[in-house]
């Protein structure tokens, strides 16, 4: 048995499909076949249960996965490691982050203090988060979204209020606060399902036995405000993106949400035995280590003047 092996074993588990493996691999498909027709003969089992073309990972197979990619996992962590101390920097620090509005004023202080880090950002959703997370792609992930599993821990950054946009002149704007039911006929600007705004407002309409009416549905939460502006509809935005000043930019008027737990929860998740550079530690340590932002929201009702163009 030997690496080779295990690396073509793990691709063709990831796909369960010889040709989707050979091709990321760049290898013919016999070789694949061949290859991997050894490692069975060599453990005395088969490792997938196979119907003509088709193949799917078996029992058998997918407890020995388990064991591949800690194996595997553990040599990337190692060869990180001897890299990262033969450069004689800090090492490098992956994150990845729902929405970057979110993250980058931190990774801005972040590199100020620390300017020897390798830095590297990466936009998920939650789906993608845990699947970079497990493949060691990145270190951390600041989640809006609850990532679960055994193998990760998590501290939780803060917790903001997530306010309704909507367009100056709709028919709420000047109201302190709304319910659920009150907005059950408006169109929504949101995000894709696996991002947190589509989460929050899927639940928040889910408690009342109602489903959101969507007007569009995007994949950057960044553009949602925008697009509420132009009146395009109303959406669940953060505080956050008041309090970076993009009122002035893109106006729009601010109601509070009267459901319970409208808020965002932000949280750092890495994974527990997973190998951490210098970098990577100073990153945790920086970020758990300080306030990540402040929790006051203003007072929609105090500052309407200002947010008017």
């Amino acid at each position: 048995m030997d690496l080779l092996q295990l690396r073509y074993f793990q691709a063709v588990a990831r796909y369960e499909h010889i040709s989707r493996a050979a091709e990321e691999l760049r290898v013919a498909q016999p070789s694949l076949s061949r290859t991997i027709g050894r490692l069975e003969a060599e453990l005395g089992s088969p490792l997938f249960d196979r119907q003509g073309r088709r193949i799917r990972l078996n029992q058998h197979g997918a407890m020995f996965l388990r064991h591949v990619d800690r194996a595997l996992s553990e040599l990337d962590d190692g060869r990180r490691a001897v890299r990262e101390a033969r450069d004689m920097g800090l090492g490098r620090v992956g994150v990845a982050s729902e929405t970057l509005l979110t993250i980058s004023p931190l990774l801005g202080s972040f590199r100020a203090a620390c300017p020897r880090a390798d830095v590297r950002l990466f936009q998920s959703n939650a789906q993608e988060m845990d699947r970079q997370l497990r493949a060691r792609e990145v270190d951390f992930c600041v989640a809006s979204q609850p990532l679960t599993g055994t193998h990760l821990e998590s501290v939780e950054l803060f917790r903001e209020e997530v306010l309704l946009a909507v367009p100056y002149g709709h028919r709420l704007d000047g109201r302190e606060s709304v319910t659920i039911r009150e907005i059950a006929d408006e169109p929504f600007v949101t995000t894709r399902r696996g991002n947190w705004q589509r989460a929050l407002l899927d639940r928040l309409f889910a408690s009342e036995g109602l489903t959101p009416l969507l007007s569009c549905e995007g994949d950057e939460p960044a553009a949602s405000q925008d697009m509420i502006s132009a009146g395009l509809g109303i959406g669940l935005i953060p505080a956050i993106s008041r309090r970076a000043g993009t009122d002035s930019r893109v106006p729009v008027a601010w109601v509070h949400m009267d459901a319970p737990d409208c808020h965002r929860v932000l949280t750092l998740v890495w994974n527990r035995d997973g190998y951490l550079s210098e970098a990577a530690l100073k990153f945790r340590e920086f970020t758990t280590g300080r306030p990540f932002m402040t929790h006051r929201l203003p007072d929609p009702r105090r500052e309407r003047g200002h947010d008017r163009p």
